[in-house]
């Protein structure tokens, strides 16, 4: 995509929506007959009209127009031009300003870029600038090639031919909200000096030292006298030549002044502004804001390991999620609370976010709060399980544009560390018998390679996900899909026997969240698993006979030995409780048995991040983008200094001490056996040492120097204990981490109170600090203080433990002051609750 010296001005008020039948209208005349209302750009029809998640309506069986005035702007200076970009438009798009067309758009993923004709838009009261996005059911009314194979993920394969969002299309999973509309950015440039088109911009590093390659076209005969970069601060000249289509513009740079950038568990995401400068042959100076640049090197280890990552020269393994989005009707992403979120996340521990490919292209938004975190950026492109007819010269051409339009956007982006040809379509082609060839493409092979070395040249690239193995889906070669440990019903054990060696998607649970969003969702009635507004939210494989919810009864019964219809139809309240932290339990056993260092699996990310809707969907975040309590599981099995425990059965537990810091752990570790009815019964301690970025294994019996039988694997006689609790401690002794396991099972004797003592205290920064002191061992607490984020939740103390869990005030929706704080405690091994209140 070309791109002027602009200022960008965005066109977001005053928009109309109006519904019209399909094909009633050929343009934009005799359009005041229609029925409008105000609409938000960016947005959608579904955002504008607000409907509800499950509402029926066919929004793609009409047209939908769209229109405002669009004014020009005073004190134009002498010389410039204007056009209008858009950022995302889905099809079928069109647009016409002052009646006259502008604009025909049949991408979602692709930016466009329109030159505006000398006096538009109009000066005083403006000109009209109308856009339609036609029926996508009429267009696909069509007879079209039948595809080789179907797929059950959404019911209309035509959506092959068309590109666009899979979101609110796939019937299971997301509600049937499909994306209509102007969704990105509309934007009016002002357009001064000479134009830069094909810009070309690589930050990255050569032999450890900073270095930008940077390339553009400008028009022929530009009249440019002299072209320089301002990076950090650092000025480089760059030179000028002649081109068969225009004067050319390079500039390869070393800047051994600058920070290089580093994920945020490596070191600090450095960043550096970066300006573009012309000089015309008058005088002048034009200049063109290049945006935050790092740089940094991203490459794959090699050698056993068939997928992980490298950057800087460093072995990273990759902790995160896939990436949803927070409105899944609109689609818009705040660039204020996407860096905030961003930011919390990377402060929990996780390295890696996926934009999937059922979803779209990352936004600057996301691109940007990643870069600021120090969080990677793993990249699907925009396919996801159908046959895509790459033999269709049409479809292949507009593929191949909006390739060479993201990945020029991703460039620059220190973040993006994987491009990813999309999400299980060989392994959809495999799974229906289809043979080995049927699984690669050209495109695959050949075009999506070149595009990358062309475009985003070292950035590593696969070319779908799952892939690897005799099927691209088998779990101990390549890149694997994990759902062993969920939605195959495989026990916590098959985790070390799946061999995984990288999972760009893993781990798919139904979440239970916490009582403030059962509260929303019932409104205020008491919450039953099976009312059809919670069913409604629970995930499901489209045409299974089971949901997600039935995987996660199905280790209740496994870990706490619980029967969850008998348990739900006398004591509903307890069923909920021990939903809600069975699924982080499983989350954290599988990371604990990951990070090992007998461990092959160099990275994971869990399905997925956020939920699209209220309920019990497989976000660790819920649909306000508030921690569930299998964030939290995760926030302790990510911790950059851990101790982690692991069941190795005949031979005990072992626990095993992570340093991730640039400085020595100096420490020591500490296992108690815990019986509920007694206290501890037994301990151990070991003095520790681990080098920066190591890790330590400790076998539990060679810490206590006898037998045990630490993991109840032996059964000579009555249990002695049913919690290892394991604690890392510095030097000083301050606590940095604990891990327990539950070797008898998880559904330990309650007693009646609760057996903690707190207080609140209020903290200069407008946080409150809630002190706790338990009496005994106290299984999950739960700290439920509505109106606040907690640091951890559903947290176990050990007895005699103190502990201090800082609760930060949350904005209220409307704006207003954070609420008096009140806490109520809650665990899963005692009756009693315990309220707190605190100052104002």
């Amino acid at each position: 995509m070309s791109g002027p010296l602009a200022q960008a001005l965005p066109v977001d008020q005053g928009w109309e929506l109006a519904q019209a039948p399909s094909g009633a209208h050929a343009g934009p005349e005799g359009l005041d007959g229609l029925s409008w209302r105000p609409a938000e750009v960016p947005g959608t029809v579904a955002g504008a009209l607000a409907l509800p998640l499950d509402h029926p309506h066919d929004i793609e069986a009409s047209d939908w127009w769209y229109r405002c005035r669009l004014a020009r702007p005073e004190d134009l200076p002498e010389g410039s031009r204007l056009a209008l970009r858009f950022e995302g438009l889905t099809p079928q798009a069109e647009v016409w300003l002052d009646g006259e067309p502008l604009l025909q758009a049949g991408n979602m993923h692709r930016r466009w870029r329109c030159p505006l004709p000398e006096g538009q838009p109009a000066a005083g009261g403006g000109s009209e600038l109308v856009l339609v996005f036609r029926s996508l059911t009429a267009a696909l009314a069509g007879r079209r090639p039948r595809p080789r194979w179907k797929t059950a993920l959404v019911r209309e394969q035509k959506l092959r031919f068309v590109r666009t969002s899979l979101l609110g299309r796939i019937p299971g999973w997301t509600p049937p909200l499909p994306a209509v509309g102007p969704w990105r950015p509309v934007l009016l440039e002002l357009l001064e000096g000479p134009e830069v088109h094909e810009l070309s911009l690589r930050a990255g590093l050569s032999e450890g030292v900073p270095r930008l390659r940077l390339g553009a076209r400008l028009d022929p005969g530009a009249a440019v006298a002299a072209a320089w970069v301002v990076v950090g601060g650092q000025r480089r000249e760059a030179t000028l030549s002649e081109g068969p289509t225009g004067r050319l513009l390079h500039l390869d740079t070393a800047l051994p002044e600058l920070a290089p950038w580093w994920p945020h568990t490596l070191g600090r995401p450095a960043r550096h502004a970066a300006t573009l400068h012309l000089q015309t042959t008058d005088g002048a100076e034009h200049t063109r804001d290049l945006g935050q640049l790092g740089f940094r090197e991203v490459s794959l280890r090699g050698g056993d390991a068939p997928f992980a990552l490298r950057v800087n020269g460093v072995d990273l393994a990759c902790w995160g999620a896939c990436w949803t989005p927070p409105d899944v009707r609109t689609l818009h992403e705040d660039p204020e609370e996407t860096a905030a979120l961003v930011a919390r996340l990377a402060a929990g521990g996780m390295r890696m976010l996926r934009v999937i490919g059922p979803h779209a292209w990352a936004s600057e938004a996301l691109l940007a709060a990643c870069d600021a975190a120090g969080v990677l950026l793993w990249q699907d492109l925009p396919l996801a399980n159908l046959d895509y007819p790459h033999e269709d010269e049409a479809f292949a051409a507009e593929l191949a544009a909006e390739l060479r339009d993201n990945l020029r956007r991703l460039q620059g982006h220190p973040c993006v560390a994987v491009i990813c040809g999309g999400s299980e379509v060989a392994q959809q082609a495999a799974m229906v018998g289809l043979p080995a060839e049927a699984w690669r493409t050209d495109f695959v092979d050949a075009e999506l390679p070149a595009l990358r070395d062309r475009h985003l040249p070292g950035v590593p690239l696969v070319p779908g996900t799952p892939w690897g193995g005799a099927l691209p889906f088998h779990t101990g070669a390549g890149l694997t899909h994990y759902y062993g440990l969920g939605a195959y019903r495989r026990p916590p054990s098959d985790v070390r026997r799946a061999d995984v060696r990288f999972s760009p998607e893993c781990l798919g649970f139904s979440h239970v969240p916490d009582d403030d969003v059962l509260h929303e969702l019932f409104e205020g009635a008491r919450p039953v698993p099976h009312d059809p507004r919670w069913k409604a939210a629970v995930p499901r494989d489209t045409g299974a006979g089971w949901d997600f919810e039935d995987i996660r009864d199905h280790y209740l019964g496994q870990l706490f030995g619980l029967d969850p219809v008998a348990l739900r139809s006398v004591d509903l309240d307890r069923y909920w409780a021990c939903s809600r932290v069975l699924t982080g339990e499983l989350l954290l056993r599988a990371m604990a048995e990951w990070r090992r260092g007998e461990s092959p699996c160099a990275g994971a990310l869990v399905w997925f991040l956020r939920d699209l809707r209220p309920g019990g969907g497989w976000g660790v975040l819920d649909h306000r983008g508030l921690p569930k309590a299998a964030w939290y599981a995760l926030q302790r099995a990510w911790a950059p200094r851990a101790a982690l425990l692991t069941d190795e059965g005949l031979d005990g537990v072992d626990v095993h001490v992570h340093n991730e810091a640039s400085e020595v752990l100096r420490g020591r570790v500490r296992l108690r056996l815990i019986r509920s009815d007694r206290g501890v019964v037994d301990e151990a301690e070991a003095v520790v040492e681990v080098a920066p970025r190591g890790r330590l294994r400790l076998q539990g019996d060679a810490m206590f120097g006898r037998f045990t039988d630490l993991a109840g694997a032996y059964r000579f006689g009555p249990p002695r204990h049913d919690v290892v609790l394991a604690s890392l401690e510095d030097a000083a002794g301050q606590r940095l981490h604990g891990d327990a396991l539950f070797p008898q099972g998880h559904d330990l004797p309650r007693r009646l109170a609760l057996g903690v003592s707190a207080r609140a205290e209020a903290l200069d920064d407008g946080q409150i600090a809630l002190h706790l002191e338990a009496e005994h061992f106290v299984q999950h607490l739960s700290v439920a203080c509505r109106g606040y984020l907690p640091e951890d939740d559903h947290l176990h103390l050990a007895p005699g433990e103190e502990r201090t869990v800082r609760c930060q005030p949350v904005a209220p929706p409307d704006g207003g002051a954070p609420r008096p704080f009140k806490a109520v405690l809650s665990a899963l091994n005692a009756e009693a609750t315990l309220t707190v209140r605190g100052p104002r």
